[in-house]
């Protein structure tokens, strides 16, 4: 028993030894800026394979709800023959805003990335066989929130859902188009403006927190409760609630402040705090959250 005792005590101490071995290399290279982080220094590819598995098992988990509309099921039918695409309104649509939202960074049959695209790191999958790897609910709720730390943005508060459908649909049908049939679809479908989001009645600070990341605002101030950078370009949001004044001489209140967020110049020329194309419901979630802070 005493032998026993003491070779646990043997082995958790020498665990113990290495935890913090390791944890002192570890520190060094953090803390001593040995790591590379430059887009030039590719990933080892073990941790490529083990990020890119936890993805997929993170969207398979939080997509396994997510309800297919009847076009996108049906879209790789109507696109076995080149130019199918064609003949569906919805997967039309898609493919005109595939074409100007989606290429610069994943391309298309016949069709290189852009020079941003391809100099990401983690480089951006091309889509051309996205759903031979993806189901269509699992490539809405990519599309609709992003994947973190990998430059996919969410498209959820700037495209409208029928919109994120009709590139899912698009996408569904992609794997069948030669890179003929993609340049005859994408031209037929001409400029696609994107469809207005749905205004809701009532503001909603829970969603407003998540607005305030989706506009980029955190990138420019300091927000209470919203993860960014420690900038000073803006002023720091924190207690808004507490001041008198809007851009200096605006009355405080939750419409002023959802005026100002949608179009700082028409009140203050000068400012150079851009216009971000806020829609007013989100403009008025992001007043609510902001005022309880």
């Amino acid at each position: 028993m005493h032998r026993r005792r003491l070779v646990l005590i043997t082995v958790a101490a020498t665990l113990a030894t290495l935890g913090t071995l390791g944890a002192a290399i570890g520190a060094v290279i953090f803390f001593g800026g040995y790591y590379d982080i430059s887009s030039t220094k590719l990933h080892f590819q073990p941790v490529h394979t083990v990020l890119e598995q936890g993805m997929r098992e993170s969207v398979r988990h939080y997509a396994r709800d997510v309800r297919t509309p009847a076009f996108v099921a049906q879209a790789k039918a109507r696109a076995v023959a080149d130019g199918g695409v064609a003949s569906s309104p919805a997967l039309l649509r898609g493919a005109g805003l595939y074409r100007d939202n989606c290429v610069v960074c994943h391309g298309a049959p016949g069709v290189a990335q852009h020079d941003i695209g391809k100099s990401m790191q983690p480089v951006p999958g091309p889509l051309a066989d996205a759903s031979r790897r993806w189901l269509p609910n699992e490539l809405y709720w990519i599309t609709r929130h992003g994947i973190k730390m990998s430059g996919m943005p969410a498209w959820e508060f700037h495209l409208a859902d029928e919109d994120l459908w009709a590139v899912v649909g698009f996408l569904v049908a992609l794997p069948e188009l030669s890179p003929q049939a993609y340049a005859a679809v994408t031209k037929q479908a001409g400029p696609q403006p994107r469809a207005p989001r749905p205004e809701r009645a009532h503001a909603d600070a829970v969603r407003g927190r998540l607005a305030l990341s989706q506009y980029a605002c955190n990138a420019c101030h300091v927000i209470p409760g919203v993860t960014g950078p420690d900038t000073f370009v803006g002023p720091p949001l924190k207690d808004l609630a507490a001041r008198k004044y809007i851009a200096g001489h605006l009355p405080n209140s939750a419409a002023n402040l959802a005026r100002w967020i949608r179009d700082p110049r028409q009140i203050n020329p000068q400012t150079a705090m851009p216009a971000m194309d806020v829609t007013e419901s989100d403009a008025r979630d992001m007043a609510a959250y902001l005022l309880s802070k």
